[in-house]
C-alpha cells in the first residue's frame, strides 16, 4: 500500500525536475489525484488570492504596449493592434509600390527574426 509519505516524496521529485516533460506532468497529476482520492483530509486547498490580484489575468493588455521613443511609436501606445495593422500593411504596401529595394529588405529583416 502507498502511503501518504511516498507520495509526497513523489510529487516533491517530480516538482524538483530540472526540464519536466510529458511524462513528468502526467506523473505528477496521477500523484496529486492518488492524494487527493487516498488521503482527502490532508489535502491542502488553495487559498483564495488576495483581493489586488483577484480577476488578473495572464492575457495581453488589450492595447499595444511597446515603448519606443519614435512618432510612431507614440501613436500607437495603447491603441488596439486589430486597428493598427491594416493600417501599417497599407503603408506597407504603398512602400512595396514606390521602393522595392526598400520593401525587400524590410520583409527580408521580418523574416529573419
Amino acid at each position: 500500500m502507498i502511503t501518504e509519505q511516498d507520495l509526497q516524496e513523489a510529487i516533491a521529485e517530480c516538482k524538483g525536475q530540472r526540464n519536466p516533460d510529458a511524462r513528468t506532468c502526467i506523473k505528477l497529476a496521477a500523484y496529486y489525484t492518488l492524494q487527493d482520492h487516498l488521503f482527502p483530509d490532508t489535502t491542502k486547498m488553495v487559498d483564495e488570492p488576495p483581493d489586488n490580484l483577484r480577476g488578473y489575468s495572464y492575457s495581453p493588455a488589450p492595447g499595444i504596449d511597446y515603448d519606443g521613443k519614435s512618432e510612431f511609436a507614440q501613436a500607437i501606445q495603447g491603441r488596439d493592434p486589430a486597428q493598427v495593422w491594416p493600417l501599417v500593411e497599407k503603408l506597407v504596401e504603398t512602400v512595396r509600390v514606390l521602393n522595392s529595394r526598400l520593401y525587400a529588405g524590410f520583409i527580408g529583416e521580418i523574416q529573419d527574426l
